[in-house]
């Protein structure tokens, strides 16, 4: 699993059924939610957005049709945006394949994948829903291991 707690400063780590949420942001924007292990240390909010955000995180761990509403700051190429936007607009307990989305944007399916995996904001900014064509497909630019466990999770918990 991706982990860069010794470099990066987050402003609160939450406990998650599924992992450990690194939540990154500024005072007037979230930058960054990472999924760290389930032995990462909590760490409290430290400013007014951060506590927003583990606030509407844990609405969502108790109903799934929570809706995020967030200021979003999303930093990628204009590629990446387009289909960072697109996944906002899938509705919860549905899923989309990476070609489905590919045709919608005018790309190719890889390049959907890799831009979903750069997703800096996942779980709100919901890459979980794009699935491969015959399978899961990956997640967090991985293709076994606890990062699908992290997908089959959060498909699971909106489907309820």
């Amino acid at each position: 699993m991706r982990y860069h707690l010794g470099t990066m400063k987050y402003q609160a780590i939450l406990p998650y059924p599924c992992a450990k949420l690194g939540i990154r942001c500024s005072d007037d924007a979230l930058l960054g939610l990472e999924f760290l292990p389930l032995s990462t240390a909590t760490l409290a909010a430290n400013n007014a957005l951060s506590r927003e955000v583990c606030a509407q995180l844990l609405a969502y761990l108790r109903d799934p049709a929570t809706v995020f509403d967030l200021p979003l700051a999303l930093r990628g190429t204009p590629h990446q945006n387009r289909v960072w936007h697109a996944l906002l607009a899938i509705p919860r307990g549905e899923t989309r394949s990476y070609g489905e989305l590919a045709k919608n944007l005018g790309s190719a399916a890889q390049a959907v994948g890799q831009a979903c995996g750069a997703n800096p904001i996942a779980l709100v900014v919901p890459c979980h829903r794009v699935v491969g064509k015959r399978g899961l497909g990956g997640f967090m630019h991985r293709g076994d291991g606890a990062e699908l466990d992290i997908k089959r999770w959060l498909l699971n918990h909106e489907q309820h």
